[in-house]
């Protein structure tokens, strides 16, 4: 596990690259799409935060309504009746999106959902075993040679990031791109996918070797991934070796998730 190019951001802890071991665990081939979430809402009638909350946090560009800039990233709109069901607020809907990842979950709806298939979230360690498809120490799914239009690779964003985009913004078809060598889809790119763990900058210099589980305190929890909003200008996130975090309950148009169960299960 790690940055074994040394160009992950300091603060994010992707270093010291390490060594770990893992049981054997199944893993699902895409992030889990609207159609699947919305064939847990319709068998359990579920709420998510963010429709319980009556707002989430939309990029501005395809916001369907006004919302609140977040201070700081001004990118992002607080936007009222945004959630799962309307990605992009009032207005928005799910039509031609049910192969689309789900987005507007927080750690606890993905939980919710996991509980219901009989699935879990996967450890960071899990996650980044699965997304390198098998290839150790490199910096995508894929290998080393970043992305470009002419052979893109992932859905990140193109153009001068946040307000010229040179092509489409937002998300795609779980399946848009080549799997990795596990033949599993998009594990950088579209969305934030959530794990089980909570974040610490600082967990590499004491992680255990085998199956770690991440800290055990801790308010944040880890996202892995990158999304359709990384730009290498401002957020060199969808490498495989790259980390973030947010608050369990936080909601946006670029977080999901996929899970993990025993390997006998199925993914």
């Amino acid at each position: 596990m790690g940055d074994a190019h040394d160009e992950g951001y300091r603060t994010d802890g992707e270093v010291p690259v390490h060594g770990v071991e893992l049981r054997a665990f199944s893993v699902d081939v895409t992030s889990v799409t609207n159609a699947a979430f919305t064939a847990f809402v319709e068998a359990t009638g579920y709420v998510t935060d963010a429709e319980r909350a009556g707002i989430s946090a939309v990029f501005h560009s395809y916001a369907t309504a006004p919302g609140e800039p977040v201070p700081e990233t001004p990118w992002w709109l607080a936007t009222p009746g945004a959630s799962w069901r309307h990605p992009g607020g009032p207005g928005s809907d799910l039509t031609g999106k049910d192969t689309h990842p789900v987005v507007h979950v927080s750690h606890d709806d993905a939980l919710a959902y996991c509980s219901w298939a009989g699935r879990r979230l996967p450890t960071e360690a899990q996650w980044e075993y699965a997304a390198r498809g098998g290839r150790d120490g490199a910096r995508y799914p894929w290998g080393d040679t970043r992305p470009s239009p002419e052979d893109p690779r992932c859905n990140i964003f193109r153009g001068e990031f946040p307000d010229r985009p040179t092509g489409h913004v937002g998300t795609v078809d779980v399946r848009t791109f080549e799997p990795n060598g596990y033949g599993l889809y998009q594990c950088v790119g579209n969305v934030w996918e959530w794990c089980a763990d909570r974040f610490s900058a600082r967990y590499y210099r004491t992680s255990a070797t085998v199956d770690p589980t991440g800290p055990t305190r801790g308010t944040l929890r880890v996202l892995r991934g990158g999304s359709h909003l990384c730009h290498d200008s401002y957020c060199n996130r969808y490498r495989v070796a790259a980390r973030s975090s947010n608050t369990p309950n936080s909601t946006t148009s670029n977080i999901g998730f996929r899970t993990v169960g025993d390997a006998a299960s199925e993914g």
